[in-house]
């Protein structure tokens, strides 16, 4: 008796609380739709700032709440954020629950993408749109666009090996590069040594010569000794016969000196005898 009575107050409590959060959903939804009315009417007026400061606080109460990501993705589109666009519409397919929010989530990305020339990816968004609304024409024309738009683009796949190509073509460049780098180098080295044994040669050569040259030197001191006039033993020096030619010469002199003086007296005159 006790139990069931226990389990009747426990289901009551459950019930209380379930409402309670339902009434508190409900009242968090139309607080958000409230905002989100406002903000439209904002946008309307070209009141941007005041108008996304308004969708912001709405995704804050509900963040779920797929008008408020729709129309602020709108907004974006219109003051030409298209990033932040392409994110809102984005948030909006993911809390979507019917088609027709889909479909105008989808075309509106379509629209972002040919903004940004990215015509394969509008293809995709376009047919998407159409796959939950096949009757509306404006996607219908729009893909038609898309895929014209598509057929000048560049594949994503050649662009990738385009450039895996020209990074493969770079890096071969550079490797060319530091291996002439390397050769010129390496040439450079070998250039510095054998002009470094150019120079040792001339060096040994030089020192070669400076000591042939001396060896020379030493040569012609023996050779001007050896042709020197050796003194043979009992001859006279040429010195010693040089300065007994200047004493004979000397002595010579005395006696014509003295006999100049002599005459210079006078000589006594011898008469002629009386008969």
């Amino acid at each position: 008796m006790k139990q069931s009575i226990l389990y009747v107050l426990v289901l009551c409590f459950a019930s209380v609380f379930a409402q309670d959060t339902d009434k508190a959903k409900l009242k968090a939804i139309k607080e958000a739709n409230a905002l989100v009315y406002e903000a439209n009417t904002l946008a309307n007026n070209d009141e941007f700032v005041s108008a996304e400061m308004e969708y912001r606080k709405a995704l804050s109460e509900q963040p779920e709440l797929v008008a408020g990501a729709y129309n602020l993705g709108h907004a974006y589109f219109k003051e030409g954020n298209f990033e932040e666009a392409l994110y809102r519409h984005q948030q909006a397919i993911k809390n979507a629950t019917s088609k027709a929010e889909k479909h105008k989530a989808f075309h509106n990305i379509g629209n972002i993408l040919m903004k940004n020339e990215k015509c394969r990816e509008a293809v995709e968004a376009y047919k998407n749109a159409l796959r939950n609304d096949p009757t509306d024409d404006e996607s219908r024309y729009n893909l038609a666009l898309a895929q014209d738009c598509a057929k000048n683009e560049q594949p994503p796949e050649e662009e990738d090996d385009k450039d895996d190509n020209d990074k493969d073509k770079k890096e071969d460049e550079n490797k060319d590069e530091n291996k002439d780098e390397g050769e010129n180098k390496e040439s450079d080295d070998n250039s510095g040594d054998q002009d470094k044994k150019v120079g040792e040669n001339e060096n040994e050569e030089d020192g070669k010569s400076n000591d042939d040259q001396e060896d020379e030197g030493d040569q012609g001191d023996d050779k001007k000794e050896q042709q020197k006039p050796q003194q043979q033993p009992g001859q006279m020096s040429p010195q010693q016969i040089k300065n007994l030619l200047e004493a004979m010469n000397n002595q010579e002199q005395k006696v014509q000196e003295k006999m100049n003086a002599e005459k210079a007296k006078g000589v006594k005159v011898q008469t002629d005898k009386d008969w």
